[in-house]
């Protein structure tokens, strides 16, 4: 019988392989894991795989996804990665255990809100180490620090900082440190107990696997080295886990031969842009049924070799199929997906998603 394309295939049984060699190695030197669950939307079978690996906590970005994971029954305690809107308080406080903050206004609605609902709700103050993402700038840390103990309802848990995402900057045992020493000298003039010292998310893999990782850094948030076994400094595949965890699937709709460049005058495409082309001459050329409105085209990475991307637009991918045979209409084609064609898909409506058993 054939299935609904297109589709987004969950391998449960790979991530989990791939959480317990990560989890295993986070833990030999004494470091937590949040398992970071929002590029697949808290999919109930990813939250389960993690949770059955060992992960120390889950981490998502978005309270819609928090409360999904609320109502599988988790046990561990939840994470929210994303600094909360201050419109959201109430929420933050019910759906997550600990958050990561970095200015005072935020924290005390928090506060106000885990009051009302008599809870304790645990702060990650995030530090900026040059990423020039979230966090405060150190100089200022020491304030936040001495405001935050001042407010009811919340316990500050602890320090964490954010790298190699929007500014691209890699993680060293050099900004490790001196987030451990900003912790250090928290500690000495507030004489308060620092638990946490989370030094970042998958970019620091590689740097703990080569034994470069000070002593002190305690927690990691971990997401797509998990879920695509990726080294995300470079892409290359991570020692030890899977590539193969989830595949995207769609469907050939036409199957014609025609020549690699468009014939005529050329303007901008439906996106703005103006594409390039390569004169390989008249090909066999398939439409399927995925789309810019599902996935990162350019983060496709097909399973068979031998076909060729070129492109798409909101509901069409094309490919070069000349080398390929065996492809016919209604022919299925799948790919490996990259960190963007993931979230895409995974957020997509249009895009199906089965688990894979086995």
């Amino acid at each position: 019988m054939s299935q609904i394309t297109p589709r987004l295939e969950i391998y449960p049984e790979r991530i989990i392989h791939n959480a317990r060699a990560i989890v295993g190695m986070c833990h030999q030197k004494g470091i937590q894991v949040a398992g970071v669950t929002k590029v697949i939307c808290a999919h109930r079978a990813v939250v389960n795989a993690l949770v059955e690996s060992g992960a120390d906590m889950l981490a998502d970005s978005r309270l819609e996804n928090l409360r999904s994971i609320k109502l599988l029954g988790v046990k561990i305690p939840l994470l929210l990665l994303r600094i909360p809107a201050l419109s959201q308080a109430d929420e933050v406080v019910q759906l997550a255990d600990i958050s990561l903050n970095s200015s005072i206004p935020t924290l005390s609605a928090l506060s106000k809100s885990a009051h009302k609902c008599n809870l304790i709700h645990k702060v990650i103050l995030m530090v900026d180490m040059g990423d020039l993402r979230e966090g405060i700038w150190p100089d200022h840390l020491p304030q936040l620090v001495i405001e935050t103990l001042k407010l009811p309802n919340i316990e500050f848990y602890g320090l964490g900082c954010n790298l190699a995402c929007y500014g691209g900057v890699i993680p060293t045992s050099e900004k490790m440190q001196t987030l451990i020493d900003l912790a250090d000298d928290i500690s000495q003039k507030t004489g308060v107990e620092i638990k946490v010292i989370s030094g970042g998310n998958s970019a620091n893999l590689p740097l703990l696997a080569s034994g470069g990782m000070p002593v002190g850094i305690n927690h990691l948030r971990i997401g797509e080295s998990i879920q695509l076994g990726r080294n995300v400094l470079d892409r290359s595949p991570l020692d030890g886990t899977r590539q193969d965890t989830y595949r995207i699937v769609t469907q050939v709709v036409e199957l014609e031969k025609k020549p690699s460049v468009p014939l005529g005058d050329r303007g901008q495409d439906a996106f703005g842009g103006i594409p390039e082309f390569v004169d390989r001459g008249w090909r066999k050329r398939a439409i399927c049924n995925l789309g810019r409105q599902d996935v990162v085209i350019g983060n496709l990475e097909p399973v068979n070799p031998s076909i060729i991307v070129l492109g798409g637009s909101s509901d069409h991918l094309i490919l070069d199929v000349e080398d390929v045979p065996g492809i016919n209409l209604g022919s299925e084609v799948a790919f490996y997906p990259g960190y963007g064609a993931l979230l895409a898909a995974a957020t997509s409506p249009y895009v199906a998603k089965i688990v894979m058993e086995g």
